[in-house]
């Protein structure tokens, strides 16, 4: 699991700073979605560090709290930022919101607490390396 989570940090931050930088310089909003932009960016980075951490905290205490912490990081970065991003898309297209789908965000957000819960979850229901028991 470890390799899941460190190939998706890795692709998650490329992708951050290709995101990011085509923001910068192409972009052409109204300075609110260029908040919205440097947010979904900004969160989408700090959970790319997250799955690193995840990846790395496996192999000291492999399970499935750090398996459930790698998949709620992933969801969350897509719906989170990945919401915000299709959120400025549309207005920049002249659509003025995401209607019903606007909740994807703040789930997206949840999913993020879930994973950094499940992080707290693995540290201290392993012993480091074993694999066995509570601390």
């Amino acid at each position: 699991m470890f390799k899941t989570a460190l190939n998706a940090a890795v692709l998650f931050a490329l992708t951050g700073v290709l995101i990011g930088a085509m923001g910068a310089h192409a972009l052409k909003t109204t300075a609110e979605l260029h908040e919205a932009y440097e947010t979904a960016v900004r969160f989408q980075f700090y959970h790319s560090f997250a799955l690193a951490f995840a990846g790395i905290l496996n192999m000291a205490y492999p399970g499935k709290w750090i398996r459930r912490a790698t998949w709620f990081f992933i969801t969350g970065i897509i719906l989170f930022s990945g919401s915000l991003y299709l959120l400025v898309y549309l207005k920049t297209a002249g659509i003025s919101s995401l209607g019903p789908l606007g909740i994807i965000t703040p789930v997206g957000g949840v999913f993020f607490i879930l994973g950094w819960l499940a992080l707290l979850l693995s540290i201290n229901r392993k012993k480091a390396g074993n694999g066995k028991g509570a601390a």
